[in-house]
């Protein structure tokens, strides 16, 4: 009663967290997406081959790779806040001084300092979402905060490619880089843990509270080394490992293939490029639903999420399509149709971590998965140069098709056997 008593409270408390992580996760979408809507202009002025444009996203992705793990267990140490205050402020800061680059040594070095900082976000955000949903509404929180993802790849071409044709695309650079510094000003103000916040209902605390894994309990943050022994542990990291790189190829390459495969200009790519990412915005909102929706009806919560990967994975392999079709309408079809797949997956998978471990190991868990994301990212975007140099796209998208099949089974054969340490799903 005191906490209703001493001050004005926010109704529904969580979802405005939720939104606020969404936010986060819309402007780093907006911010990395920015030299691969210009790069068709950048790689012109700078001379960049295929094969160079593709060392600097595996710069990028080297950074996230190893961001994530770093950050991860500075968060369960320090805490989301903290983490991800630091997180925003390197990136934004990296996004910004993109405008001044001459030539690709300076770019490989901002994109690998961009990278650092975006590390921090995954982590903290299903730290997040940890921190402030219950078990059967984690899935649709984190689902809220992929549709930043999506909604950020949605809004980025034709926001992008309107900033370069009225600005020039060095002033892109310190649009998009402010908008980091906007929000870490609401987020130092507004964000803190359920239990401190002085806006938070006592009902929707309790709520929070008893519908937890494990309220009222408080461990030490895991060692990365008793973690790695962990099956599930392995099984996560190695289905990002495999999966993730559908999402990143087409984050990387998407305008690309279209100006190069498709023939369209930078203007028809600002007004058709968007299209998959708003069919992958209906995957992640959808995908968190379904599983949710599933447990309300009583099912374990790791084998809603199963069902819900399941029904992804067998979506996924229609991208093999892609390059056998000959109208740019069927391409972008595909793709959508791919990267609603991958969101619907990833999504499910995501929320694992909150589903297998206490809160103090999600961010150490959900760091350790985005680390074999970005490097199994790294490594398919850097091939993918080589390969487009050489052959085209078509055996690259013909691999993709393949890959959140082969996730979804490497997910599967480690985490049947229950862990030592005990299944909480």
């Amino acid at each position: 009663m005191q906490r209703e008593s001493s001050g004005f409270r926010i109704p529904g408390l969580r979802w405005w967290i939720a939104v606020l992580l969404l936010a986060a996760t819309l402007i780093s979408y907006i911010d990395r997406l920015t030299l691969s809507v210009l790069a068709p202009v950048i790689c012109s002025n700078l001379h960049l081959t295929n094969l160079q444009y593709a060392t600097v996203s595996v710069w990028f992705l080297l950074a996230y790779s190893l961001g994530q793990t770093i950050f991860g267990a500075f968060q369960d140490v320090f805490g989301t806040k903290q983490g991800l205050s630091i997180a925003m402020a390197v990136w934004s800061l990296a996004e910004t001084a993109q405008a001044a680059v001459r030539g690709l040594p300076a770019l490989c070095s901002l994109r690998f300092f961009l990278g650092l900082g975006e590390g921090g976000h995954w982590p903290a955000a299903i730290k997040g979402i940890a921190e402030w949903f219950p078990r059967e509404e984690r899935a649709f929180g984190i689902g809220i905060i992929n549709t930043g993802a999506t909604l950020g790849s949605a809004l980025a071409p034709p926001l992008i490619v309107w900033l370069q044709v009225s600005f020039g695309w060095r002033s892109t650079f310190v649009v998009t880089g402010m908008l980091g510094f906007v929000w870490l000003a609401v987020w130092g103000i507004f964000y803190q843990i359920p239990a401190r916040h002085r806006r938070l209902s006592t009902r929707e605390l309790t709520w929070i509270q008893n519908n937890s894994s494990d309220p009222g309990k408080t461990t030490s943050a895991p060692a990365w080394r008793s973690l790695l022994r962990d099956r599930r542990v392995l099984g996560i990291v190695l289905a990002r490992f495999l999966g993730d790189p559908v999402w990143w190829f087409f984050l990387v390459w998407l305008p690309l293939y279209l100006y190069r495969a498709r023939g369209l200009s930078l203007k028809s790519i600002g007004l058709s490029a968007w299209i998959p990412f708003l069919l992958a915005d209906a995957g992640a909102l959808s995908g968190g639903w379904f599983s949710g929706w599933l447990i309300r009806r009583g099912w374990r919560p790791v084998r809603a999420r199963g069902a819900a990967i399941a029904i992804a994975t067998l979506l996924a392999p229609f991208g093999i399509l892609i390059g056998a079709v000959r109208s740019e309408s069927a391409a972008i079809a595909l793709i959508s149709i791919m990267l609603f797949a991958f969101q619907f997956w990833v999504n499910n998978v995501q929320t694992l971590p909150s589903d297998f471990f206490p809160n103090e190991a999600v961010a150490s868990v959900s760091g350790l998965a985005g680390t074999g994301a970005g490097v199994g990212a790294m490594i398919f975007t850097f091939c993918t140069g080589w390969v487009v140099d050489r052959f085209g796209y078509s055996p690259v998208l013909i691999c993709a098709g393949f890959l959140i099949p082969a996730a979804t089974t490497s997910l599967v054969w480690f985490c049947r056997t229950p862990s030592t340490t005990g299944n909480r799903g």
